[in-house]
Parts: C-alpha cells; sequence; structure tokens
C-alpha cells in the first residue's frame, strides 16, 4: 500500500493534483487506512499513472471521467473506448505536425541567416523596402 505522498514521488506528481484526481471521482474504490488517510495499492498506482498519460494526450477532466465511467463498465465498452483514445491519437498526430512544419521553418530560417552571414547569400527582407 502507498500513502498519498509515496505515490507522488513514485509517479513525479504534485500532492495538490492527485487529491484533485481523488475528488473528482477519477480514482474509484479509494482505500483509507485507520486514520482515514488515502491509501493505494499496485492498480490504484497503475490506473493513476494512466492518468497521468491521458492529461498529457489531451483529455479534459471531463473526458477523463467519461473514460473511466466506460472503463469501469468492462469489456463491453471497450469500442467506444478505442474510439475515443483515436480521436485523441489523431489530434496528437496532427500536433505533431504542426510542430514539425515549425520546427522545419525555424531550421530554414537559421540556414539562410548562417548562409548571410557567411556571404553565401545576399540579405533580402519582405518587410525593409528599397528604393528601385
Amino acid at each position: 500500500m502507498y500513502t498519498m505522498m509515496q505515490v507522488c514521488r513514485e509517479l513525479d506528481m504534485t500532492y495538490q493534483t492527485l487529491k484533485f484526481y481523488c475528488n473528482e471521482g477519477l480514482i474509484p474504490n479509494v482505500k483509507r487506512d485507520n486514520n482515514n488517510r488515502r491509501i493505494f495499492d499496485e492498480k490504484d498506482v497503475k490506473w493513476i499513472k494512466d492518468l497521468t498519460c491521458l492529461k498529457k494526450c489531451g483529455m479534459s477532466i471531463q473526458e477523463m471521467k467519461e473514460y473511466l465511467a466506460l472503463c469501469m463498465q468492462g469489456e463491453s465498452t471497450i469500442i467506444p473506448r478505442k474510439e475515443m483514445l483515436r480521436k485523441k491519437q489523431e489530434a496528437l498526430r496532427a500536433s505533431i505536425k504542426e510542430l514539425e512544419d515549425s520546427v522545419a521553418y525555424i531550421d530554414w530560417k537559421q540556414n539562410f541567416y548562417d548562409e548571410v552571414l557567411s556571404g553565401k547569400r545576399p540579405y533580402v527582407s519582405n518587410l525593409i523596402r528599397v528604393q528601385e
């Protein structure tokens, strides 16, 4: 069994985040020790790790609750769960593409500046007007 602080250290998350997840009902069947403090078993810790991943995937708290509700219904909800994850995966891939395009632009611009500084290319700006 793990205390809140042990789970936080294990998963590198804040105490406030874990408490928020508990208070929002995102961690089902939370157990309590003799002093009424929350304690977690291995399955809880694995689920909390899953929640962290879902959050990083861009799931809102409401979406995480919907996903949890489906999970709690068992095997019969695998198809809608897969669909939820597919949509998140698609959105993440679109974000990755945007980031790759941004990195490519910066790479191009850095190369342009290097060529200007080394004298391989004249400096031309779309912003500065020159008299012709």
